[in-house]
């Protein structure tokens, strides 16, 4: 038998929902008959505020990159097995990637965060200045460390109340592989694995408690490898007989540099040389070159590739040699749900920022000034707003072109937000205004800042979640607004064709080479309560000028600088 408040949800919901008849309470009692669940809820996540602690500092010490997170994939599924999840593994061919399932029935709700971490970003947390843990090691300066744990906290909480009350449904938690190459998600969705899910809920760190609706206001993209094959020969003995692909790569790369002037303001496109050659005195038969095409429209996007492959052709053409390109990864510009954020940010108002310490507050102010960041208050204290949609008028005509408003990063969740309704909830566990995809960013992501924020976040998501499971009216309206607003005049087509394959060999060579040494400091929960207790940090450790400099601040006196 369905407990009483459920029975009472039930019965209530759909009247208060139609408005066909309302029900007179005392003043003083809360008029949302969701509210005790919610607080319960509330109490479940505080309850587990150790345990995401824990997931947070763990997935931390691993330092994976893309496609090689080994160790977060056997953490994370051995954890969810243990609570009850059924794991599917392998998706999409990808030996880190996972599904872990819970209940039954519908609505089916997906709950998702990235795992992967940034190259060369190693660093002691707490600490407000650079000081890797091993130096020229990956660290998680995106603080893709985080998502998870707050995801399985509020997963778990959802799901005790969910066993006691009987409310159908089913709970579906899976990591972003390999998102800083955005490398999976858009094969997840080509490959059906989210053709079922009624909503997805998505985490990412952030430096408040927010979400939005509408177009971001961000690039899709195409990653995208041109290989060339030319012929090798002695570099002083005989030049003449060589066909340099090294040539070919570099004349590919001067070509795009020039004609970058004649494309439109809003495209980023930038590149590595992953291949040059071998060693000087051989003329390099092989070469290969990396590109990231951005546009703010899969028009766009399809356009500025295609100009790409001109480019690789007419290097091809002028070095004799020939050329291929591979797709690594792709995604569209993103599109969120208005429906289910309007949910989430009632909860997150509900919610609420973190108190943060003094402590907290100083390695904020202190990173910040050691960064040269435009804020220097530190954490922040009032809530942002709901994001809306990013503005799509025109921002300036010239030459019969118009434009929208410049934009710059991608995300592979777009994909996934192009085939249901889903939202990004974005969370306070980072400091403001650092670089993004750097060592400083990994300061704040095992230490009290990044524990609250996941806590804050963890019970807007619960609270959400029970929306969506005892609100049937928000899916239906969230369907709505994907299917008569979102995709009325833009339907998804895929940028990856089913030739492609997702790329598990990259950073293959990096990881084997770094988790030798990164194992040591793996974080060992059963003998230290925190990581940052574990490396023999004291919170937070600033330079002597540091102190001296915020201290000057402080006294509306001018610093001394470093």
């Amino acid at each position: 038998m369905k407990r009483t408040i459920y029975l009472i949800l039930s019965v209530l919901l759909p009247l208060l929902a139609t408005g066909q008849r309302k029900v007179k309470q005392p003043a003083g009692i809360d008029r949302d008959p969701l509210a005790k669940i919610k607080a319960e809820a509330v109490a479940a996540v505080d309850a587990r505020k150790d345990q995401a602690q824990q997931i947070n500092d763990m997935l931390f010490s691993f330092s994976e990159l893309g496609f090689q997170e080994q160790e977060t994939f056997t953490y994370l599924t051995t954890l969810l097995e243990k609570e009850g999840f059924t794991i599917q593994k392998n998706i999409s061919g990808m030996p880190t990637a996972w599904i872990a399932t819970w209940g039954s029935g519908k609505p089916v709700i997906a709950i998702g965060s990235d795992v992967d971490c940034i190259p060369k970003a190693s660093q002691k947390p707490g600490v407000a200045y650079k000081d890797p843990i091993v130096d020229g090691a990956p660290g998680h300066g995106e603080g893709h460390n985080s998502g998870q744990a707050l995801n399985i906290v509020a997963a778990l909480a959802v799901k005790q109340l969910m066993e006691r009350d009987k409310i159908p449904g089913t709970l579906m938690l899976w990591p972003g592989v390999a998102e800083e190459l955005v490398g999976a998600k858009a094969f997840y969705i080509r490959d059906g694995y989210f053709k079922n899910v009624d909503a997805c809920i998505f985490t990412h760190v952030g430096d408040n408690l927010t979400t939005s609706y509408g177009d971001a206001g961000n690039n899709g993209l195409v990653s995208v490898k041109f290989n060339f094959e030319g012929s090798a020969a002695h570099a002083a003995g005989a030049p003449w007989r060589g066909k340099s692909a090294l040539d070919a790569v570099e004349l590919m790369n001067i070509g795009w540099n020039y004609r970058r002037e004649h494309l439109e303001l809003t495209q980023r496109s930038h590149y590595v040389i992953s291949d040059g050659g071998d060693q000087p005195n051989v003329v390099p038969s092989k070469a290969a070159v990396w590109y990231y095409f951005r546009e703010r429209s899969y028009p766009k996007i399809k356009k500025l590739f295609e100009a790409g492959i001109k480019t690789a052709e007419g290097a091809a053409l002028m070095t004799d040699t020939k050329f291929t390109y591979e797709i690594l990864g792709s995604a569209w510009p993103g599109h969120f749900n208005k429906p289910i954020a309007e949910a989430m940010y009632n909860n997150i108002r509900k919610v609420g920022l973190p108190t943060w310490s003094p402590e907290d507050q100083l390695l904020a102010r202190a990173t910040q000034k050691e960064l040269q960041a435009r804020k220097t208050g530190g954490l922040a204290m009032k809530l942002d707003s709901i994001g809306l949609p990013a503005g799509t008028a025109p921002t300036m005509i010239m030459g019969g072109q118009t434009f929208v408003p410049l934009t710059g990063g991608s995300d592979d969740i777009a994909d996934i937000s192009w085939s249901l309704p889903t939202i990004v909830l974005r969370y306070p566990s980072n400091i403001p205004d650092l670089p993004g995809h750097h060592w400083s960013n990994a300061i704040s992501m095992a230490t009290p800042i990044a524990h609250k924020g996941i806590v804050a976040g963890a019970k807007a998501e619960a609270m959400t979640l029970l929306d969506l499971l005892l609100k049937p009216e928000i899916i239906k309206e969230a369907w709505a607004y994907y299917t008569n607003e979102q995709t009325k005049e833009q339907k998804y087509t895929p940028l990856i064709s089913p030739k492609e394959f997702p790329a598990v060999y990259l950073n293959q060579k990096i990881m084997a080479d770094f988790k030798p040494k990164l194992k040591p400091y793996y974080y060992d929960p059963t003998r230290y309560k925190t990581y940052l207790e574990q490396l023999g940090i004291k919170y937070p450790t600033l330079r002597d000028d540091q102190r001296a400099d915020l201290e000057k601040i402080k006294d509306n006196k001018e610093p001394t600088g470093k």
